[in-house]
């Protein structure tokens, strides 16, 4: 009984550094050997699309050099379970919240299959779990999401999602294309949460990234977040090299972080040798801002008809003007309106564009909602 309360407490704790009141989907993770010495990772770039319908599309492009004989090496995908939504995994392992997953080697695309297995596969190997079904349909076992727990045995499996193929390697230069995208999570004052596993990369050969490129682009849209973990990210500043944005250094639960404002933009981090000793993890910048200030319209995301201040959560009711005019401010507007054009400037994440006209063309649902009131 002991071993049984020490697992549930540990499984309690994971719940709760996700998020109080929180819903977690899932996280992008790398493409990972499950044994493998040979083959080093030379370049990667890993793009990671913000989007309005709720999702994150991941592209990854990797460079590897196999220095040895040509080979086959079974690699692997690992996806955490979701938790606090009610949905539990399927019994043949896809993740219900991962979307359109795709891999090719050398420009051929590879056949995967799926498997519910023990977490971590980089330290294991793969270990499917071959009585999923009959532990999913047994009265006996409660499903925590991420690990089943059997109160008669006092047992705990822990469960994650398997992702995997066999790649053939030849001789020298290989490059993997890896593409998937998955929905983004949230909580109470936070509209979005995109974490990514790094660390997976070290597993290879060469246990770094000899050329590291990152790349989170806001195609269409415009996003307010921040990128956790600034010693991760310590080598190199990150850097707009597309559409408008930009970036400071600040606060974000007592701890450092890069606040990002971008519009149909690309943020940009490049590193050489890089060896990761962290994760990223994107959030919505909603909590930073409103821990800090009782204004609401210091964060706002086109994807969402909620404004999250001081912990609760209200319809933006507050003030109509500002309420209609948020939408055009979000794309640039430059307002006419002295009133209006102090307070918006007073805003960081306001980035006037005097190119852009005024056109209801791409509001969301709810910003033509907004607009008319």
């Amino acid at each position: 009984m002991r071993k049984l309360a020490i697992l549930l407490l540990t499984l309690c704790i994971i719940a709760l550094t996700r998020a109080n009141d929180s819903v977690y989907f899932g996280s992008g993770n790398q493409l990972v050997p499950l044994n493998e010495n040979d083959i080093a990772i030379t370049r990667e770039v890993l793009t990671i699309d913000l989007t309005d319908d709720g999702r994150t599309r991941v592209d990854v492009l990797y460079e590897l050099w196999n220095r040895g004989p040509e080979k086959t090496v079974l690699m692997g995908f690992e996806a955490d379970a979701p938790s606090e939504n009610g949905d539990a995994i399927a019994p043949d392992g896809k993740h219900p919240y991962i979307h359109n997953f795709h891999v090719t080697l050398n420009n051929k695309t590879l056949a995967f299959r799926t498997a519910v297995v023990k977490p971590d596969i980089l330290q294991i190997g793969l270990q499917k779990i071959k009585n999923i079904k009959d532990i999913m349909a047994s009265p006996d076992w409660e499903n925590f999401g991420s690990a089943f727990v059997n109160h008669k045995a006092d047992s705990v499996i822990e469960v994650a999602c398997a992702y995997y193929f066999s790649a053939h390697f030849r001789q020298g230069k290989n490059v993997v294309h890896h593409t998937y995208c998955y929905d983004a999570s949230f909580g109470m004052g936070t509209c979005f949460s995109v974490p990514y596993k790094l660390t997976p990369a070290t597993r290879w050969a060469n246990r770094k990234i000899d050329d590291f490129v990152l790349r989170i682009r806001t195609p269409r849209t415009a996003k307010h977040f921040c990128i956790l973990g600034d010693s991760t990210f310590s080598k190199a500043p990150f850097r707009v090299t597309e559409g408008m944005g930009k970036t400071r250094h600040v606060k974000y639960d007592e701890a450092s972080a890069t606040e990002v404002t971008l519009r149909n933009g690309t943020l940009e981090w490049h590193c050489a040798n890089f060896c990761p000793r962290g994760e990223l993890n994107l959030r919505s910048a909603d909590i930073l801002m409103n821990w800090e200030h009782e204004n609401p319209w210091l964060f706002y995301d086109r994807g969402k008809n909620l404004i999250y201040s001081i912990g609760a959560v209200y319809p933006i009711t507050d003030d109509k003007r500002l309420l209609r005019n948020l939408p055009y401010a979000h794309r640039g507007y430059v307002f006419r309106d002295k009133e209006l054009d102090a307070y918006f400037r007073s805003l960081w994440w306001y980035m006037p564009d005097s190119t852009w006209r005024a056109s209801a063309r791409d509001f969301t649902p709810w910003e033509k909602d907004a607009i008319g009131k």
